[in-house]
């Protein structure tokens, strides 16, 4: 990486490359991309230093990014090999490696702290970098989401032996990490399009399981499919709600808290661990977190105080309208994006307001996923009471026969459901009265958020 004193990111404007301009910013180098589209992402890296285009065409590319010597191109998956600029840097000997390879590099020479799994992850490690802030200790922290915390989703010392990674499985991308401790939250099937089947999925993981370093740790999620292959003097752990070498006891929701006992495994408890976003899927994703942190050491009041004053990412279970009283109207948005994170999102708003009507705006993410999951995405968003979806936002991915957000619609039990199109939208929500509002999905859906308050706030009660 000392060769190089420039950077051009293709795809600059995705959450795990912003991370990574950010660092190589940080680290005084010259750094340039493209994206597809403008966004608040796009525009904040640009206020912080990052040249960013928005047309593929080469003669775009800034003169200090023109000398392969010099330059390295970072690239993800989610870019097309027809892309006019990759093809650019390709046919004129530049290096060109995929963005997690960089995350590897990068981290190898620290004690990295990898969160991986279909789900859970970004919360996980954001609390995990979190933790380590409030500690004193630090770390450098590439992670999935914008941490409210901090404005960012890149944390940066220049002291701690730490990094904090979020391990993303999509395309093996994690395969390229070497970790000290390992957490998987979560087996689920996805991303089959990369995949092919759920045996060759778990195999990723499992081969991810294999890159722990000796003498570090692996703390699992109980229950799983997963079958661990670690080298030897790797430290297997295991987590859960209520079982597990690391879990949860006298459990507390009620006036908007939840609070618990944290079960170590030699029988510590840290009591009174107090969430601060109190939703019940944040139980199991704190006891990960703070499973790494007492395994490292960590003051148990440091865990406390960093549980207390977590704001959780941007996107993960967001409240966007809070209205007083007991029939105030709320919206919420939630990045749950496959069948088994929206079950754990209704549940949670369930378990908020047990006795209120839940109505929830899906817009499905990838057609491959819509395609390969739709009866699940059915069964999950029929536990609201009412369901509106969106088109399918198509990312990466170009439109397959037959596979629309119909495949979904046939398959709600709820009572009230129907689809909408993101233009029509808007003018169709005078025709609902929402009580608690539940926004779901990957794709551009938060655009539409502020919109979508202002209309919730014109009903009545």
């Amino acid at each position: 990486m000392k060769d190089f004193s420039s950077l051009y990111f293709v795809g600059a404007g995705g959450i795990g490359m912003a991370a990574l301009e950010r660092y190589f910013l940080a680290k005084g180098k010259k750094v340039a991309g493209y994206d597809r589209t403008p966004s608040e992402l796009t525009q904040a890296l640009q206020d912080e230093g990052v040249e960013i285009v928005f047309d593929e065409n080469p003669d775009l590319i800034p003169d200090y990014c023109r000398d392969p010597k010099s330059t390295l191109v970072v690239y993800t998956p989610a870019v097309p090999d027809s892309h006019a600029g990759l093809q650019y840097f390709r046919n004129n000997g530049f290096e060109v490696v995929k963005r997690a390879k960089v995350l590897g590099i990068v981290t190898d020479d620290t004690l990295g702290l990898c969160f991986a799994g279909t789900h859970g992850k970004t919360t996980t490690s954001s609390m995990m970098a979190h933790i380590l802030q409030v500690s004193g200790i630090g770390s450098n922290a590439f992670l999935g989401g914008v941490l409210r915390n901090y404005g960012s989703n890149f944390l940066l010392s220049d002291s701690s032996p730490f990094s904090v990674i979020e391990a993303d499985e999509f395309d093996r991308s994690f395969h390229h990490l070497r970790p000290y401790i390992a957490v998987v939250t979560s087996t689920d099937p996805d991303h089959l399009d990369i995949y092919g089947t759920y045996e060759a999925y778990l195999e990723s993981f499992a081969h991810f399981t294999s890159l722990i370093k000796p003498s570090g740790s692996l703390v699992v999620h109980e229950g799983l499919a997963l079958k661990p292959r670690l080298q030897e003097g790797v430290h297997c752990y295991t987590y859960g709600l209520e079982h597990g070498d690391f879990h949860a006891q006298n459990i507390r929701k009620g006036n908007g808290q939840i609070v618990f006992d944290f079960v170590t495994p030699n029988g510590t408890v840290i009591t009174d661990v107090n969430l601060g976003v109190p939703v019940s899927i944040n139980i199991e994703n704190a006891i990960a977190a703070m499973a790494v942190a007492w395994l490292i050491h960590v003051p148990a009041e440091a865990m406390k105080q960093a549980m207390d004053s977590f704001q959780g990412p941007k996107r993960r279970f967001e409240f966007w309208l809070k209205e007083d009283g007991p029939h105030g109207k709320v919206v919420i948005d939630d990045y749950a994006h496959h069948p088994s994170e929206i079950e754990a999102s209704i549940k949670s708003v369930r378990d908020l307001y047990p006795d209120r009507k839940i109505s929830v705006i899906f817009q499905p993410h990838l057609y491959t996923r819509t395609r390969d999951l739709a009866p699940d995405f059915a069964r999950a968003l029929s536990l609201a009471d009412e369901v509106i979806l969106l088109p399918i936002y198509p990312a990466r991915e170009e439109p397959i026969p037959g596979v629309t957000s119909e495949i979904i619609l046939k398959d709600l039990s709820c009572e009230k459901k129907t689809i909408y199109t993101k233009e029509n939208l808007i003018n169709s929500l005078q025709l609902c009265n929402f009580d608690i509002l539940l926004t779901v999905g990957a794709g551009d859906i938060i655009n539409l958020l502020p919109q979508i308050c202002q209309e919730v706030k014109k009903q009545k009660h």
